[in-house]
Formats: C-alpha cells, sequence, structure tokens
C-alpha cells in the first residue's frame, strides 16, 4: 500500500498535538526519533523536537489521539487477519514479578534447542511433543509482561548463533503474536515456527555452516536448500501445524516477488511467513557475526521500514515497530548526558522514553551497579532522553556481562 502525502511545512513552535510530522529539516539519522515518523500526541513531542529541527512537513491526512487517549486505547491491528479471532492482551505481571519465571522458561527453551540441534544432526528429527513442551512456558511468560523473557532473552549467555536466532526468533513471534491480537494458540504456533525457521541448517554441510566469512555462489546455493531440508525435518517430526509449516517454507519469500524458493508475490505469501520473513531479517541483522559486526536493533527496524512495501507487507512492518519499540527491550542507547543505559522495557504510551538501567557515568566510565531510570517519569531533577543507540561493547560495555536479571 503506497501513500500519497499532502505536506505543510510547519515551524516546530506551531505544532499542534494531533498533528503528524512526516518530514525534518535534518536527517532522520541525526535524532532519535524513527523514520517512520512522529505523532505529535502531548507537548513533549514538540519540545523533543524543538531540540533538533526548527521547522517539519506535516502529513495533513494523518491526525494522531493524544497520550492519554493512546495509552487507554485496546490495540487495533490494521490488518483483516485469519488467523484467528481477536484478543487484547494487557500485563498481569510485573517486569520484575515475571523475571524469575521469564527466566525458568528461557532456560527451558534454551535447553530444548540444544537438543532440537544434536537430534536433528544425527537422527534427522526431533521430539515435538518436547517443542511444545518447550514453547508454551515462554508463552504464557509473554502474555504475562511484554518485555519480560524479551529483557532475559537480550542479556542471554554468548552462545552460538543458531542458538541465539532460534530462540530469538522464537521469542519475537510470540511477542509479536501478542502485538497483534492472536489468541494463545496461534501464539504457541508462531513461536514453535519461529524457533524452527532455520532449523534445516543442522542438516548442511560443516564447510557451509562453520564458514567464518560470507558465503561463496556454491555454497550460498546448498545454503538455500535449508528450506527445502526444514519441510522434511518436519515431516518426519510429524508437524502438521499449518503456521509452524507456513514460516519454515517461507520465511525467504518476499513481498515483492524477490525472495526463494518460490518467488511468491504479496498475499500469495501465507500470513505467517509474511511475519516470519520481518523476524528473521530483524534477527540476522542485529546478530553478531565473525564476518561483520551487528546492526543495532534500533537501526535493523529502520532499515526493515524503509523496505515496506517492496521486502515486506507495510502494514505489517508498521505493527512490528510499535510491536518491539523505537528503541527496542535490550538495546544499548547513550542519553543526552553522556551516560550509556540499556532498554529494559518500554512505555507503550512514549515509545520515545523506555525505562532503562544506567551502565556508565557520563564520561562512559561504568559504574558498579546499574540505576534504574524511567525516562517517562523522572523524579531526580535531571532530564534524560536516548540521543543514539550504540553497538553492544561500545565504550567496553556490554550489558551481558554486567546486570544479572
Amino acid at each position: 500500500m503506497a501513500y500519497d502525502l499532502v505536506e505543510r511545512r510547519v515551524f516546530v513552535s506551531d505544532l499542534e498535538v494531533g498533528m503528524y510530522v512526516s518530514r525534518l529539516d535534518c536527517e532522520w539519522s541525526d535524532t532519535p526519533f524513527p523514520i517512520a515518523g512522529v505523532p505529535i500526541t502531548s507537548r513533549d513531542d514538540i519540545d523533543r523536537l524543538s531540540r533538533f529541527c526548527k521547522y517539519v512537513f506535516v502529513d495533513m491526512q494523518r491526525r494522531v489521539m493524544p497520550a492519554r487517549v493512546v495509552a487507554a486505547a485496546a490495540p487495533r491491528p490494521a490488518l483483516n487477519l485469519r488467523l484467528v479471532s481477536r484478543q487484547t492482551y494487557a500485563d498481569t505481571a510485573t517486569h520484575d514479578e515475571e523475571l524469575p519465571r521469564a527466566e525458568e522458561a528461557f532456560e527451558a527453551m534454551h535447553g530444548f534447542t540444544g537438543r532440537l540441534m544434536r537430534d536433528v544432526r544425527n537422527e534427522g528429527g526431533f521430539d515435538r511433543e518436547a517443542l511444545d513442551a518447550a514453547v508454551r512456558p515462554m508463552v504464557s511468560s509473554v502474555l504475562r509482561s511484554a518485555d519480560a523473557f524479551l529483557w532475559v532473552e537480550s542479556l542471554r549467555r554468548r552462545d552460538g548463533y543458531a542458538y541465539r536466532r532460534a530462540v530469538g526468533c522464537g521469542s519475537l513471534a510470540a511477542a509479536f503474536g501478542r502485538h497483534m491480537g492472536f489468541d494463545e494458540e496461534a501464539i504457541v504456533s508462531l513461536a514453535k515456527g519461529g524457533l524452527l525457521l532455520d532449523v534445516g541448517m543442522c542438516r548442511l554441510p560443516p564447510e557451509v555452516l562453520e564458514r567464518d566469512g560470507p558465503l561463496n555462489d556454491a555454497e550460498w546455493a546448498q545454503a538455500r536448500q535449508h528450506v527445502e531440508e526444514g519441510m522434511a525435518i518436519l515431516d518426519r517430526a510429524g508437524v502438521t501445524d499449518a503456521e509452524v509449516r507456513d514460516m519454515v517454507a517461507t520465511h525467504h519469500e518476499r513481498f515483492d516477488g524477490t525472495g526463494y524458493p518460490a518467488g511468491l508475490v504479496g498475499t500469495a505469501i501465507p500470513l505467517a511467513g509474511r511475519i516470519a520473513a520481518i523476524i528473521d531479517t530483524y534477527q540476522a541483522m542485529s546478530a553478531d557475526r565473525p564476518y561483520r559486526a551487528p546492526v543495532s536493533q534500533h537501526n535493523a527496524v529502520r532499515h526493515m521500514y524503509a523496505g515496506r512495501d517492496r521486502e515486506f507487507q507495510g502494514e505489517l512492518v508498521e505493527q512490528f515497530q510499535a510491536c518491539i519499540g523505537v528503541y527496542p527491550t535490550g538495546s544499548l542507547v547513550e542519553l543526552n548526558t553522556g551516560e550509556v543505559a540499556v532498554v529494559m522495557m518500554q512505555n507503550p504510551a512514549r515509545r520515545l522514553q523506555p525505562r532503562v538501567a544506567l551502565l556508565s557515568r557520563a564520561d562512559k566510565q561504568a559504574i558498579g551497579e546499574p540505576v534504574v531510570v524511567d525516562l517517562m517519569q523522572q523524579e531526580d531533577g535531571v532530564r534524560r532522553d536516548i540521543q543514539r543507540t550504540l553497538p553492544f561493547g561500545s565504550h567496553g560495555i556490554d550489558p551481558r556481562g554486567i546486570i544479572r536479571s
């Protein structure tokens, strides 16, 4: 879907609540705002824009609700989805209350992933009942608290790429399913599919799997076979769940038809596959690889947003961005004070102001004990805002080595 914008140039001082800013007088990359645009839901949005811009461009065809209304409104996915009936979820446990259960669920899912890879390599299949037992506690955790499991997963130990990817895709699929309002059984299916996206890789030659640089043409042709291998593994395991099979079969298809293996176009790609493509790409871009540095989670989302209605269905990308936030949970960020922090959880009504844990002083020297600050409710007299995202390890700071959830 393409949108024809009717824009008007407006000085920031003349902005009003309800307007939607579609362009700035500077580069988006020089600001903390998402390239998706800036909805003006309160005077705070105008104040933040005034720090970076003199004037902006307003989309006159879009109006937004004030923050107090957005906070109270139930999520309303923009798509007419076929998977399940629409649900509305609210946290039933606080972040801190859910952490012990999230950690337990993570260990169960992580342990199963190791067994899965070993069984697939050795026997060509896996125990589908064990898959169900590993995934359900994670889904239950995500339904109780939108951020706790993602927080635990973001601070995971430094396991191999395949482990991190499987658990990461499974948990992202569950979080996205919750955001979209799917029922619990559909979310379980999405989580299983996310965990199994690359299961076919386990059957590829070691020289392809263990390559510490980009693949050559011959190796790339072999790697593409992981989709076919994955479907064969599902067959041997007796997996008949339609959403799981759709995700494994089509997670490399692209909305404009440039994907593989079938070159499907648009809604010919099953909905679960269109979701899987977004999750798979986001996870791949933000993962550390031997031959390239990871892209920050914030920039991975921006890249995908730029590819909306080409590589990915535009509406789904917008919903994914709303799900994980402008600064996703686990992102390392630098504040306007110079301090380095990690994003702990989202504030749905104020996406630019999540809850963070401070990890350093303004001079970038690590502090002994992280200090939790809610950027939406600051009471210590110091105004903090996120200035930019950072790669893990910047200034010698890696939250995975500092914070114990």
